[in-house]
C-alpha cells in the first residue's frame, strides 16, 4: 500500500464529506447518515433525477464541488468502473464499490476487477462486492441498507468477508460498542491486512474483530498483527472453513499432520491472535476488550448473591484458567460484620440477598471484597422482568459496583447467569463507565479468560521474537515435482547442519566390501527416488550383525522390490551404522500451503505418527525459542524430560537439528514442495536423522 493510498484510506475512515452514487437506496442511505448525526456535507449523485426521496441530486461526479473524502457507489459494474475513474480524477479520498460481478465470477470478472483497480489509481478502494463501511466514530454509514449501531466515543473495529455477517452483527442485541464495521468483499485493493494496519493508528479503536474465510495477504496480516501485539490491542478472529485441505500430491507424513486450518492456528498463535469458535464467543470476547482496560493477569475476585452462581463461577473460572485468590482474615472479619452468619466467606463470594437494596451494607461488602489482590473483579447480576418493578435494586448495585471499581483501581465486568437477564439499559450504563457487560456467566468467563490469557501471553510472544518475523509466502508450485532419494535428501540437509548417520552409498555388488569398512551391526536400505515408502517395499533391513546377515538381506530385498515395484532397479544401497535406541522418535517436516506459507511441522514420529497425531506447526521463518516451546508442548514431550527416571534429552541438540531443517526450507522456499525427516532419533547426548525425503518443484 502506497503512502498516498494510506492517506486516502485515512480520509475514508474520518470523512469530512460524503457522496452517494446511485438511486433511491442511496438517497435513503444519505438520509440515514443525517438522522444518525453525521455533521459533514453530503451529496447524492444521479444524472436522471432532480431529487430522490426529498434529497437534491448532483447530475455528475464532475459537478461535485470537491473530491469527497468518502463515496458509496451503488450502480452496476460497468457504471461503477466509470464512477471510480471520475472520482479518482476528482481527487476523492476513497470509494466503496457495492456492485458484484467481478473476480468472484471467474476470468471475465477478474479482468473487470483489474480494470477497476487501475481506474482507482491512488484512491482508496474498498470492495467490490461488499456491503461497505459503518463508521460509528463519525456517524458515517456508507451502507446500502438499515443498520442497528449507535455512535460511540471508542470501540472495536470489525472486519468481515461476509456482508450478511456484518449486517446481522449490526442488528444484534448484545451492546457491542463498534467503532468501525467493514465488509471487505473481493479485497481488490484494500483487504483485511491494510485496513488493520491503518485502524491500529486510531487510538479510539480498542480491539479488532475478524470474520475470515481466508487471508489474501499473509505477510501484510502478520505485520499488522505484530503491530497490534506491540500496541496491546487484542485481535479476535472467527475463522470459518476448518476442514483440512487435501494433499493429493503429498508423499510425506508431514502433510497428513498439518492441514490448512492448523497453519492458521500457527499463524494466530505466533501473533497472539485470539481464535474463537462462533458468533457468540466472538462478540462476548470483543466486549471484554472493548473498554480498553485489559486485566494485567488471570486472577479474579468474584461476587454473586447466590450460592448456585458462586458454584458456577468456580467451575467456569477453573475451566478458563482464571484463578480465585483467597480472602484474607481481615476481609473475612469485615464481611462477617455486614453479611449474615450463613454467608460463606470465600472467593467467589456469595454475599446473599440479605443486604439487597441496602446501599451502605453493599458498599461495605464491596470495599472489603475489592481489596483482594486480584487483577479484575466480576459481578453476577440478573435483572428481573421490568414488570416486577424490582429492577431499581439491581440498578443500585450496578452503580455501587462501578463506583467501587474506580475507588479500588480495578478493571472489572458484570455478567448474568442467563444472557437475556442483563438488559440493554444496564449494558449501556456499564459500557458508559468502561465496565464490560458480558451476557451469560459461562460465555462471560470464557471471554474474560481469553482476554486475561492474551495479556499473559503478549509479553512472552514479544520476548520470543517470532511475531516480528514476516512469514514466507512463496509462489504457488504445481505438478508432482522431483523426489530426491534418501541419500541425496540427507546430504542436502546435512549441509545445513542436520546430524545424519555416517553412512556409505554403495551397490549390491560392493555392499559386503563397503560394510567391512563401516562395521556391524548395520542398516541396509535400497536407494531410489521411486521408493518413497521403503518399508512397504521391503527395502529396509535393520540390525544386520555380520556379512552373512547382510548377504541374506540383499537377496531378500532384491526379490521383495522386484515383486513390489518391478520397474524399479535395485542398483544402489545405503549402509549405515545401527543406531542406539533413542529416548523418543520425532518427525520433523515442511508442509507447503500455496499462497499461504511454509510450515515447519514437529510431531511424535516413527510408526505411530498417523496414530498419535501429536504435532505442532510453526510458520517459517521461526526462532529457536519457538522451536523449543513447540517441542515441549507436544503431548509426548514427557519422553524428552526424564520420564520415569530415564535420562533427559539433549534439547539444545534437538533444537539445533530442527533448526537445520528450517534453515534448509527457508533457503529453498521457492522450490521446496515437501520435506520429511522421520524418524528423528532423540537421545540424551545428541539427535540423529535416520531417514529423510525431499520433494522439489520444477524451477
Amino acid at each position: 500500500m502506497s503512502q498516498t493510498i494510506r492517506d486516502n484510506l485515512k480520509r475514508l475512515l474520518a470523512p469530512r464529506h460524503l457522496a452517494f452514487v446511485g438511486g433511491r437506496s442511496m438517497a435513503r442511505a444519505l438520509k440515514r447518515c443525517a438522522e444518525g448525526g453525521y455533521q459533514g456535507q453530503m451529496w447524492l449523485v444521479n444524472p436522471q433525477h432532480e431529487s430522490l426521496e426529498g434529497v437534491p441530486c448532483v447530475r455528475s461526479i464532475a459537478e461535485l464541488p470537491c473530491g469527497p473524502d468518502a463515496v458509496f457507489i451503488a450502480t452496476n459494474r460497468e457504471l461503477t468502473l466509470t464512477a471510480v475513474a471520475q472520482l479518482a480524477a476528482k481527487d476523492a479520498g476513497g470509494a466503496i464499490c457495492y456492485a458484484s460481478g467481478f473476480a468472484e465470477t471467474g476470468a471475465q470478472g477478474q479482468a473487470l476487477q483489474q480494470q477497476l483497480l487501475q481506474a482507482a489509481g491512488q484512491m482508496a478502494l474498498l470492495g467490490p462486492n461488499c456491503y461497505g463501511l459503518l463508521d460509528y466514530l463519525h456517524s458515517s454509514a456508507l451502507w446500502p441498507v438499515a443498520h442497528g449501531g449507535k455512535p460511540v466515543e471508542k470501540g472495536v473495529a470489525v472486519l468481515t468477508q461476509s456482508g450478511n455477517f456484518a449486517y446481522n452483527l449490526s442488528m444484534s442485541d448484545r451492546s457491542l460498542p463498534v467503532a468501525y464495521m467493514a465488509s471487505v468483499g473481493n479485497q481488490a485493493q484494500l483487504g483485511v491486512a491494510e485496513l488493520m494496519d491503518v485502524l491500529l493508528d486510531e487510538p479510539r479503536v480498542t480491539a479488532i474483530g475478524l470474520h475470515l474465510e481466508g487471508l489474501k495477504n499473509v505477510p501484510g496480516f502478520a505485520r499488522a498483527a505484530h503491530k497490534a501485539l506491540e500496541k496491546g490491542i487484542p485481535i479476535i478472529a472467527l475463522k470459518t472453513g476448518v476442514s483440512q485441505i487435501g494433499a493429493e500430491l503429498a508423499l510425506s507424513h508431514t502433510s497428513s499432520l498439518s492441514g490448512s486450518d492448523a497453519l492458521y492456528d500457527s499463524l494466530f498463535a505466533r501473533l497472539g491472535v485470539i481464535r474463537v469458535s462462533g458468533p457468540v464467543s466472538f462478540v462476548e470476547t470483543l466486549k471484554a476488550a472493548a473498554c480498553g482496560k485489559l486485566p494485567a493477569g488471570d486472577s479474579l475476585i468474584a461476587l454473586a448473591c447466590s450460592g448456585g452462581d458462586a458454584g458456577l463461577i468456580a467451575d467456569y473460572a477453573e475451566r478458563n484458567d482464571l484463578t480465585l485468590p483467597k480472602l484474607d482474615e481481615t476481609q473475612r472479619e469485615e464481611l462477617a460484620q455486614v453479611l449474615p452468619s450463613y454467608a460463606n466467606l470465600v472467593n467467589p463470594l456469595d454475599f446473599t440477598t440479605a443486604i439487597w437494596g441496602d446501599g451502605e451494607a453493599l458498599n461495605r461488602m464491596l470495599d472489603s471484597a475489592l481489596r483482594t489482590e486480584a487483577d479484575a473483579a466480576m459481578l453476577v447480576l440478573d435483572y428481573p422482568a421490568e414488570s416486577t418493578g424490582e429492577r431499581k435494586e439491581c440498578d443500585l448495585l450496578l452503580e455501587l459496583y462501578c463506583a467501587a471499581l474506580v475507588r479500588h483501581g480495578k478493571t472489572g465486568f458484570v455478567t448474568s447467569a442467563f444472557p437475556e437477564l442483563l438488559p440493554a439499559s444496564a449494558r449501556e450504563r456499564l459500557h458508559a463507565q468502561d465496565v464490560a457487560a458480558l451476557q451469560g456467566v459461562e460465555d462471560g468467563l470464557a471471554a474474560w479468560g481469553r482476554i486475561a490469557g492474551y495479556q499473559r501471553n503478549r509479553q512472552a510472544l514479544l520476548a520470543l521474537g517470532e511475531s516480528a518475523l514476516v512469514p514466507l509466502c512463496p509462489r504457488a508450485l504445481t505438478g508432482e515435482g522431483r523426489l530426491l532419494n534418501e541419500w541425496d535428501s540427507k546430504q542436502a540437509l546435512r549441509a545445513f547442519g542436520l546430524p545424519t548417520p555416517n553412512g556409505v552409498l554403495s551397490t549390491p555388488a560392493n555392499a559386503l566390501v563397503d560394510a567391512n569398512g563401516l562395521g556391524y551391526p548395520l542398516v541396509l536400505k535400497a536407494v531410489s527416488a521411486q521408493l518413497p515408502h521403503k518399508t512397504e517395499a521391503g527395502a529396509v533391513a535393520l540390525n544386520l550383525k555380520d556379512a552373512a546377515a547382510l548377504s541374506a538381506a540383499l537377496q531378500k530385498m532384491h526379490a521383495s522390490i522386484a515383486d513390489y515395484a518391478p520397474h524399479v532397479p535395485f542398483d544402489q544401497v545405503l549402509l549405515e551404522p545401527m543406531a542406539t535406541p533413542p529416548l523418543a522418535e520425532l518427525i520433523v517436516g515442511i508442509k507447503r500451503e500455496n499462497d499461504f506459507g511454509l510450515a515447519l511441522v514437529i510431531g511424535a514420529g516413527g510408526i505411530l505418527v498417523e496414530l498419535l497425531k501429536d504435532s505442532r506447526s510453526l510458520l517459517l521463518p521461526t526462532t529457536d525459542g519457538a522451536i523449543r516451546r513447540a517441542v515441549l508442548s507436544l503431548r509426548s514431550a514427557g519422553l524428552l524430560q526424564g520420564f520415569r527416571g530415564r535420562e533427559a534429552a539433549d534439547l539444545d541438540a534437538l533444537v539445533a537439528a530442527i533448526r537445520a531443517v528450517a534453515d534448509y526450507a527457508c533457503e529453498n522456499a521457492d522450490a521446496l514442495l515437501e520435506l520429511d525427516v522421520n524418524p528423528l532419533l532423540v537421545g540424551a547426548h545428541g539427535t540423529t536423522a535416520v531417514d529423510a525425503l525431499i520433494r522439489l518443484g520444477h524451477e
